[in-house]
């Protein structure tokens, strides 16, 4: 990782006797240095935000236990629980007028129920105790602390525009850990690889801080902006759509005789998987006899093995389906089954070992990248990872102050090798292609660095 963002510049004045050899390895270094201070100035502020809202979801869980206790913890007891019907029902009561959209099952013997109730288009979460029935917690999306933070992680607070922005930032931030992991790149020199010199008083700590810290963690910031790439709004629905279409992701044979809607899996429900999210919700077929009832399609999925902590979407008209996913710590457990309404037949039943595998490798990503996969250790090294993040953050910041010339902002010099600058750049924009607004912000900032430079008259030093 980085040697700086906008670190030390190299012996760029070689003197006339200097080797071609080395005046082109200064020369690559120069061009390197330009391109991670630009990935660094588009990253640095988002990044901040994304490793810190990143590093409180990994803990969500705790964190609600902690600030919520009654909403999120229950006493734990033999007593039956009450059937989800009569807690659907309880819930209706606490927010009258409102319709129940979907029902979570308890996860474990102290968590709560919790039903989404719809009035207006406002959504209310109910919180139970499956076995008093008692509400103990009432909140919208809006309101609930963990789903303020995960929509300030991907920007979706903002709009579907600022969301592209994580998809800019992830795709820059990998053009930062490569360029970066150059300028690191040993060059017989002692300090900035693996040792920090000095005292924060003077700018070699920082950058040799900054160098080092990159080393330790530019492979789990990779891994991060990677495994994050699936939810963005264009690359990720792109890798989704080629997926399918290859029969790696969805397996969509398993709709190939069933009726089905227009509304996609994720509309219905919140833990229906990545690789299932664009799966269209199944249809029951309109019959004269009463449907099942909630009460009776839990027990249908308890039957067929579906684990606790599932989320079931309640039939919506007369062709609905009883719509349940769940999406647990364990990987290989997720699964998802819909029933027709009346006859309570499985319409549907995706395992995960069912799922294509590139569909399988990136939900496995997900959860690694969440923190979910193998417990405490892939928290704290997901936490690890953010913590690095803030730190290669704030000790550019730090760096690029302290070496800013007064009134300037220091941007790196192009070297005066115009075939290495245009070699470089092609190298960038070569990755940027992979991701395609990554690539359009990468075309637009070489727009404006030729703008800049025909308006100021400058040419490479």
């Amino acid at each position: 990782m980085p040697r700086s963002l906008t670190g030390d510049a190299p012996p760029f004045d070689a003197p006339a006797s200097a080797s071609p050899v080395r005046v082109s390895r200064e020369a690559v270094y120069r061009a390197v240095w330009r391109w991670h201070f630009y990935a660094g100035l588009i990253c640095l502020p988002f990044l901040i935000l994304l490793s810190t809202t990143g590093a409180l979801y990994l803990f969500k869980d705790e964190i609600n236990a902690a600030l919520f206790p009654r909403r999120f913890v229950v006493p734990a007891s033999d007593r039956p629980s009450l059937g989800p019907d009569r807690l659907v029902y309880v819930a209706s009561q606490a927010v009258p007028d409102a319709a129940p959209l979907t029902y979570l099952d308890p996860a474990g013997p102290t968590d709560p129920a919790v039903v989404t109730m719809a009035k207006d288009g406002e959504k209310t979460l109910v919180s139970l105790d499956p076995r008093s029935g008692d509400v103990v917690g009432r909140v919208t999306p809006d309101g609930d602390v963990m789903m303020v933070i995960r929509r300030l992680h991907s920007l979706s607070y903002f709009g579907p525009v600022a969301n592209g922005i994580v998809e800019v930032v992830a795709g820059f931030l990998i053009v930062l850990v490569l360029t970066g992991t150059y300028l690191w790149w040993p060059r017989g020199q002692v300090g900035g690889v693996v040792t920090v010199r000095g005292d924060p008083r003077r700018r070699v700590w920082w950058r040799d801080l900054h160098a080092v810290t990159g080393f330790v963690a530019g492979g789990g910031l990779l891994f991060l902006a990677l495994t994050g790439l699936p939810w963005s709004i264009v690359w990720g629905q792109q890798v989704r759509a080629l997926s399918n279409a290859a029969g790696l992701g969805q397996p969509s044979a398993l709709w190939a005789r069933v009726p089905v809607s227009t509304v996609p899996m994720g509309e219905a429900l919140t833990q229906a998987g990545w690789a299932l999210e664009d799966a269209p919700v199944p249809l029951s077929r309109p019959a004269p006899a009463a449907p099942i009832g909630l009460d009776r399609a839990a027990a249908i999925l308890r039957a067929r093995g579906m684990p606790a902590g599932y989320e079931l979407a309640l039939p919506v008209g007369p062709t609905g389906v009883y719509a349940a996913a769940v999406y647990p710590r364990d990987v290989a457990r997720q699964r998802m089954i819909s029933l027709d309404q009346y006859t309570g037949r499985p319409l549907v039943d995706v395992r995960f070992s069912q799922i294509g595998i590139v569909g399988r490798a990136i939900q496995v990503g997900i959860g690694l990248h969440k923190g979910e996969v193998f417990g405490r250790l892939n928290q704290f090294l997901m936490l690890a990872f953010c913590l690095a993040g803030i730190a290669l953050s704030v000790t550019a910041g730090v760096m690029w102050w302290k070496r800013r010339p007064s009134g300037s902002l220091g941007i790196p010099p192009w070297p005066r090798a115009p075939g290495i600058v245009a070699g470089v750049t092609l190298l960038v924009v070569g990755l940027g292609a992979l991701f395609p607004l990554t690539g359009a912000a990468i075309l637009a900032m070489i727009l404006a660095d030729c703008g800049l430079r025909a308006l100021t008259g400058r040419r490479p030093a």
